[in-house]
């Protein structure tokens, strides 16, 4: 199997099985995000049918969720300017 098969059954079973983010298997396997993106939604897709539809769902809800957790970093970011000792009041 080439390395690019071999890379993209690799991330995809790494997202289905932690539901990782396209940045944390991108930065885990040393590959750029729109790598692993391309790898997810193109590639996986023509290699194996049933992983795809797997990380597909953890995709989906990972987008669905992201703006939670922009959200969540940027009040934990102030909170720490604010609060530098990691006391809150």
């Amino acid at each position: 199997m080439d390395a690019i098969k071999q890379r993209v059954l690799t991330i995809g079973t790494y997202i289905a099985e932690t539901n990782a983010t396209v940045r944390e298997a991108a930065a885990l396997f040393g590959v750029s995000k729109s790598s692993v993106h391309k790898d997810m939604t193109e590639r996986l897709k023509e290699v194996s049918p049933e992983l795809y539809e797997k990380v597909r769902r953890v995709l989906d809800i990972n987008k669905a969720e992201r703006h939670l957790r922009g959200g969540m970093a940027t009040k934990e970011k102030y909170l720490k300017q604010k609060f530098p000792n990691g006391f809150t009041r």
